[in-house]
């Protein structure tokens, strides 16, 4: 058998990403922003990585990246956290664990794409005295960056909390990030990644940077380019776009199930397992992150004892 031809890579990146894109993610998109898409996946196979490079050239000059390091800067990101910031962590990690699957059935918000999790999330938030709401932000394409739309939950402040002005969930933050034929270094950082991201925006802004440019290497490990919907100038369009809060809760008939809110179920199944097996994680890896300062200090005393 022959081997592949530099245009099956391409073939290969954009199949990977829009399987990523349309199969199983949870991000709501509209007809306009499909089709945005779909033309630019189009320019993409027809013209080649030229336009994606050019688009990211600036992220990574030198063409080398430390992935270790990337690793370590997510791993600080993800637990460098004010107390309010945690507590608010835990918050939504409990609401969700705490949401039944029937509870899922009361709501209606266009096609369901998840919306049905985040408005019942939303729901038990502005129970707890949040001030949550579902938010759709939309841009328009610009140069190799196609249009879109994303939908998201937000918590305002208010001045009445000791939370930054207004915190980002999105309760499936690591599909944001997948792509094809992924290096295992890439999908170690990916799985270390929030199960749902609950932060400010000058911490997300962090993470995005980072896993940009770790796809970015990962994808050139296999001489495949970076689609312009994995860009960091995309990815910072979902969350950094204008966007409008939303606030109403449809009642749903319980008979009334359609195709696309039994997939959600089977989604959020998925996210409980995910987020649970990432409590427990996080839970048997703190004593070592507490004692890890303590052992060092213990290992700078007993050093002069064994010098020669």
């Amino acid at each position: 058998m022959g081997g592949l031809k530099e245009g099956d890579c391409r073939v290969c990146a954009v199949a990977g990403n829009l399987r990523t894109r349309f199969s199983g993610s949870w991000e709501g998109f509209s007809h306009e922003s499909e089709h945005d898409l779909a033309l630019m996946v189009s320019d993409f196979l027809e013209n080649g990585s030229s336009g994606a490079d050019s688009l990211c050239s600036s992220d990574s000059d030198s063409g080398f990246v430390d992935l270790p390091q990337l690793a370590e800067k997510i791993h600080f990101h993800k637990h460098n956290v004010e107390q309010a910031e945690s507590d608010l962590i835990s918050t939504v990690h409990m609401l969700l664990l705490s949401i039944n699957e029937t509870d899922l059935q009361f709501f209606k918000f266009g096609g369901c794409n998840s919306s049905c999790i985040r408005l019942s999330l939303v729901k038990l938030l502005r129970m707890s005295g949040y001030d949550a709401a579902v938010c759709v932000s939309k841009w328009q394409g610009s140069g190799k960056v196609p249009g879109g739309d994303h939908e998201y939950v937000d918590v305002v402040s208010g001045g009445n909390h000791t939370l930054p002005d207004r915190m980002i969930i999105d309760i499936d933050f690591r599909s944001h990030f997948e792509i094809a034929r992924a290096t295992k270094t890439y999908d170690t950082i990916l799985n270390s990644l929030p199960v749902v991201y609950v932060g400010s925006l000058a911490r997300l802004k962090h993470f995005l940077q980072v896993m940009a440019e770790a796809a970015m290497f990962s994808l050139k490990q296999n001489s495949m380019p970076l689609p312009p919907w994995r860009s960091l100038a995309y990815l910072q369009a979902k969350w950094h776009s204008s966007y409008e809060r939303k606030l109403d809760f449809m009642e749903r008939n319980n008979h009334d199930l359609c195709q696309d809110h039994k997939q959600c179920i089977g989604q959020f199944r998925r996210l409980k397992v995910a987020l649970q097996c990432e409590i427990e994680a996080e839970r048997l890896l703190k004593p070592i992150m507490n004692d890890n300062g303590r052992r060092v200090k213990v290992e700078r005393r007993r050093q002069p004892f064994f010098r020669a």
